[in-house]
């Protein structure tokens, strides 16, 4: 069950309907190469065509391009990267590309332009943009990595089991030494030290050149905001309109992102509590207070002893996975009621590509920053944790394979600054699981005058297009399509239904 962990960590993006409408006739015109591209040598013009049918949408066309493997030997190996197009219908309208990333990292983007048309993409922003998606490197159908997971380490997710004492952490530290382990001595091993955020920007510049564009303009969500953060960072002049939903800090998916999924949870939970507690046909509380105590309670009762294949941190983890949606909240409430009282759970589905998924996510969060290297931080972290945010704290302060990966880099993190041009605008739930709003309060302080910080009144993970709060909403409508931002940060109030 804890696959809905995964899930939740490596993709962070919300679900949402993938149908597009309208058709077009596939667009075979070859795109030419603009000055500026990284690297000894011009990328290759992209040519467009068929998708792959697990990609399939009418009007999502797809290409291939070929970057360097390692940016400081580019006439070296050469890896593939896989891009997509949902063209503009109106060229009249259109003023360049959108560049779009669902967030992860290990999530692949390929279907993504059709994903967020599906899920409502104002048309104006549809026709003033062609939106591309892309599968970052090491992820689905660009040149993959593995850690060559079993189907019983993928099964478990990607969350410490939950830690109650010390001992519980030195425990796993003997697990998360063998994923790493496996990670760095799988057959794509020799890519580890290449896939990192900073390297992914750089092919997302080979993709604004092989397209022909001076600029790039940007949506990325959840960890899509980081990379557009490391993007703008390395190519202030490179970047038109940056829009960032759902932000880390300015760390990244460092070990003080993984330990906030904690406090995210404790920010999200009374919006559920409050939900269960006032449709008493679910049994879980007549009072948010006790449906609070209900879920300490079903998870103590399941760290004893499982049930149904199921433990308190696949509990904790299906709980956390959940709160990512409003819409999800009566079938969390369900899942509780069956978990609660003996009836069967449903089992989720594991997705066929959930190894790339997970291996990827390891490659970059443990190839970007450094994470503590001693069992010993490991427990003191969780010593804390567990006191602030008893909730989800003993598991996203454990240990994991990063804490043994190789201390080699290749080159440090990029540092979010202030310099460069004011063209950022970030936009964020005020109750956000995964990327708490303390955190994008800290990615705003680290911008400086380079961006604006719109909040919603609202719960959950992802404002834009997928929220209910149409003044946030319109604020990035506005931007992506005018370039003007609120003059100052804007908190937008909640509105009915949220």
């Amino acid at each position: 069950m804890r696959t809905a962990l995964s899930l939740a960590l490596a993709v962070g993006a919300v679900a949402v309907a993938t149908a597009v409408p309208g058709t077009s006739a596939a667009d075979q015109a070859t795109a030419r190469t603009a000055p500026g591209a990284v690297g000894a040598t011009s990328p290759d013009p992209v040519r467009w065509g068929a998708c792959p049918e697990d990609v399939a949408s009418p009007r999502l066309q797809c290409s291939t391009l070929d970057v360097p493997l390692d940016y400081r030997r580019p006439d070296g190996r050469r890896i593939e990267i896989a891009i997509s197009r949902l063209a503009s219908e109106h060229p009249s309208k259109r003023r360049g590309v959108l560049l779009t990333d669902p967030g992860g990292p290990g999530g692949a983007g390929l279907d993504y332009p059709a994903v967020l048309a599906g899920a409502g993409l104002p048309q104006e922003v549809l026709d003033s943009y062609d939106v591309i998606g892309f599968d970052p490197r090491g992820v689905g159908r660009s040149t993959p990595v593995t850690c060559d997971l079993t189907r019983e380490q993928q099964y478990r997710g990607n969350f410490a089991p939950y830690a109650h004492t010390a001992a519980d952490v030195a425990r796993e530290a003997g697990y998360a030494r063998t994923v790493a382990k496996q990670c760095t001595t799988s057959r794509t091993s020799s890519m580890l030290p290449h896939i990192t955020t900073a390297n992914t920007a750089r092919d997302m510049d080979r993709i604004r050149a092989a397209l022909g564009e001076p600029k790039l303009s940007y949506l990325g969500h959840s960890y899509g905001t980081y990379l557009g953060a490391v993007y703008t960072t390395m190519f202030p002049k490179r970047g038109d309109r940056v829009v960032l939903d759902s932000n880390l800090g300015p760390g990244g998916y460092d070990v003080t992102a993984m330990r906030s999924f904690a406090r995210g949870l404790e920010d999200r939970f009374p919006d559920f509590a409050e939900f269960a507690a006032t449709h008493p046909r679910y049994g879980l509380g007549a009072t948010p207070e006790l449906v609070k105590a209900k879920f300490f309670d079903i998870a103590k009762r399941l760290d004893g002893k499982p049930v149904q294949g199921m433990d308190g941190t696949a509990f904790r983890a299906i709980t956390f996975e959940r709160l990512y949606a409003d819409v999800l909240m009566p079938h969390l409430a369900e899942f509780w009621q069956a978990v609660d009282t003996g009836r069967p759970v449903p089992t989720l589905p594991v997705p066929q590509n959930l190894e790339n998924l997970m291996a990827a996510r390891f490659y970059v969060i443990c190839g970007d920053s450094r994470w503590p290297g001693t069992v010993r931080e490991y427990q003191r972290n969780v010593a804390v944790d567990r006191l602030r945010y008893p909730m989800l704290g003993g598991s996203t302060a454990g240990i994991g394979p990063c804490a043994f990966w190789p201390t080699e880099r290749v080159e440090p993190p990029v540092r979010i600054g202030d310099r460069g041009p004011s063209n950022v605008l970030m936009v964020q739930n005020e109750r956000d699981p995964g990327t708490p709003l303390a955190r994008a309060l800290e990615l705003r302080q680290a911008f400086g005058q380079r961006a604006t910080l719109v909040t919603a009144d609202q719960g959950g993970h992802g404002v834009y297009p997928f929220g209910r709060n149409t003044c946030a909403k319109d604020a990035v409508t506005a931007f992506l399509t005018t370039g003007q931002r609120p003059s100052r940060d804007l908190a937008c109030a909640a509105e009915p239904g949220e």
